[in-house]
């Protein structure tokens, strides 16, 4: 079934075309992403297809009936409500009376509020949609449904923000860069609640790896054209390959065709009839095609780097909290020449805080963070160039610096840097606030780069930039002589680039892992099976007289009183998990008295025991309530 079509549709901005008489469908089920380099009007035919503005021309037509669900690429959440209040943002009486019902139960109201609000959910048979807003946020680790959301880090509004998404269970989802933010825990969930076959998707998106797992269809935008890949990511870069070498073959065979015709019209036939016009278009059309560029303008990255000493970065007893939340605790480290490492953990652990520390941008609050005198740190983070919107491009970079240095006593001017990083010369002149947030990323980047650092520390570098921008950036730092920290959610950038990683554990603790982030999940996720193997029940054996059932019976609606327990395991299962952690990072640290971690250990095993109980018993009732609405 046809679920989207779109004929014909095209946008301008200002001056400036950005995408021409697209055509193309999206049928139930499908998983489509579109690629393209950034500035070519991605974002923007996204929201010509969400309904959030109008193309200059062409039709855009949904199948009638279905529910439509946009993501768009930034989100910020500046309010001071809470995050239930965030999920619930509708005036309807079910979200009413869902959003007085959460705020009761988070409040401890009793008696008469109480009763009123569980009347009202009644009435409205409003549990349904109760139990799967509650289960999204779970799912995306949001479990404090009064925290404000304007105190979420960047991840967590995101994942707000995809939950609101999701919650109406839309027909077609619209997502724009949906992994960006995201940890990279966040993303396999993602991708296994995108991959489901009812799912039907229009996405852009940069991760390599979430394109090949989820993805059946590529669309290409460039040069103009539309070209569509049936398949994943893999598929796409394999037969892209094979289309630029019958391109470069074809404009070849054109252009020898075009000098043997040139040689007929040089020679200016005296009889201009029918025949001789005819031949003299036919020579004007093939010149059109056999001059035509198909120049991608590759990025061209280069720097100075000056000579590293043997002292880069220490770190001793490094030791930073907000609060009672424990970022680094204890933490020692020397940061080598030559060092590649990655920085991965949940999103508000504390990753972006640890470059501010090591960076000498952030106190700490104990312990001391050398820098070695030949360091010259590159800083790429998260916020980005802070831009006055009526600077012009030329001038950010000339602010910084006239004539920048390269390796053999080269220097390029700054208008020169600019056309390396795909900025030319018309648009240099441009006002800064005309930027797409992809280009504003690789302006960034520019100007991080022409400063010629010799220690590059990345915070989430990758996200907004083109496939494009990200294979050259790949390509560069791979062959660059420098010490290299990144903090990124890129999978597949991680795997190229880092040799060892930190990983955030929580309550303030970092380990060392010696490999690729894929080897680090995988054995991940094989302790974790282990594990659940090891706690769970033995079968017992089967008894061949027991006669097989059928059917299942109907699941039995959630009583008033199982109503509360789940409310009460909602409270109690964060609690449990924090002691679980405590309790772990006490018997971690060891100590001399063996009486205490004798008593701490027995805490433990009640803690871990209690925490499975009360998990089986909330997937049971979560099933029951979800079971009702089927």
């Amino acid at each position: 079934m046809n679920c989207l079509s779109v004929e014909r549709v095209s946008k301008s901005f200002g001056p400036r075309q950005l995408f021409s008489d697209i055509s193309f469908g999206l049928e139930k089920g499908q998983k489509t992403a579109i690629v393209a380099r950034n500035g070519t009007g991605k974002s923007t035919l996204l929201k010509c297809i969400a309904g959030l503005e109008r193309p200059d021309t062409g039709n855009i037509t949904f199948n009638k009936g279905l529910r439509v669900g946009y993501l768009d690429q930034s989100v910020s959440m500046s309010a001071a409500h809470s995050l239930v209040d965030e999920m619930l943002d509708r005036d309807d009486p079910v979200t009413n009376a869902i959003r007085a019902y959460e705020h009761a139960v988070a409040r401890h109201a009793e008696g008469a509020v109480m009763q009123q609000a569980i009347d009202r959910m009644e009435e409205l048979k409003a549990w349904d949609h109760e139990a799967r807003v509650k289960r999204l946020l779970f799912q995306f680790g949001l479990r404090d449904l009064e925290q404000p959301v304007n105190t979420l880090s960047g991840g967590q509004q995101k994942r707000v923000a995809m939950a609101k998404v999701l919650i109406d269970m839309p027909d077609v989802l619209i997502l724009d860069e949906p992994t960006n933010h995201l940890d990279l825990n966040m993303i396999e969930q993602l991708e296994d609640e995108l991959g489901a076959p009812n799912v039907t998707l229009l996405l852009v998106t940069h991760d390599r790896y979430f394109l090949d797992n989820v993805c059946d269809e590529i669309i290409e935008m460039e040069f103009g054209e539309f070209t569509r890949f049936k398949g994943n990511y893999s598929y796409y870069v394999e037969k892209k390959a094979l289309a630029d070498e019958v391109r470069a073959a074809t404009q070849q065979h054109l252009r020898t065709l075009m000098r043997s015709e040139l040689e007929w019209v040089r020679k200016m036939p005296r009889a201009r009839g029918t025949k001789s016009k005819s031949r003299l278009q036919a020579f004007d059309e093939l010149k059109e095609q056999a001059t035509r560029r198909f120049d991608r303008g590759q990025v061209d990255l280069e720097v100075n780097t000056s000579r590293l000493g043997g002292k880069v970065i220490e770190a001793r007893n490094l030791t930073k909290s907000f609060g009672d939340k424990p970022i680094v605790k204890g933490f020692s480290y020397s940061l080598k020449r030559g060092d590649r490492i990655g920085i991965v953990g949940p999103n508000g652990i504390g990753k972006s805080t640890f470059l501010d520390l090591l960076t000498a941008q952030a106190p700490p609050d104990a312990g001391t963070v050398s820098i070695g005198d030949t360091v010259v740190l590159g800083v790429f983070d998260q916020k980005g160039l802070r831009l006055k919107e009526d600077k012009r491009i030329i001038e950010v970079v000339r602010d910084i610096a006239e004539v920048i240095p390269l390796t053999k006593g080269r220097t390029l001017s700054a208008s020169q840097l600019l056309e390396r990083f795909l900025f030319d010369k018309e648009q240099q002149y441009q006002y800064a606030s005309t930027l797409s947030g992809g280009e504003r990323r690789r302006l960034h980047l520019c100007t991080v780069l022409m400063k010629n650092p010799n220690v590059l520390i990345l915070d989430e570098p990758t996200n907004d930039l083109d496939i494009a921008t990200l294979n050259a950036l790949e390509d560069f730092l791979t062959d660059l002589d420098v010490c290299l920290l990144v903090v990124s959610h890129d999978r597949f950038f991680m795997d190229k680039l880092c040799s060892k990683l930190l990983v955030f554990e929580g309550e303030g603790r970092i380990k060392e892992w010696v490999g690729s982030y894929t080897e680090l999940r995988e054995e991940q996720k094989r302790k974790a099976v282990a594990a659940k193997e090891a706690l769970a029940p033995k079968k017992a054996e089967p008894v061949p007289d027991t006669p097989v059932a059928t059917s299942k019976p109907k699941a039995r609606k959630l009583t008033y009183g199982e109503r509360l327990e789940l409310e009460r395991i909602d409270k109690e299962l964060p609690q449990l998990e924090k002691r679980k952690e405590e309790l772990l990072a006490i018997m971690a640290q060891g100590g001399t008295d063996h009486h205490a971690m004798m008593e701490r250990s027995i805490e433990l095993e009640r803690t871990v025991h209690q925490l499975d109980r009360m998990g089986e018993r909330w997937l049971e009732l979560m099933e029951r309530a979800e079971g009702q609405a089927s």
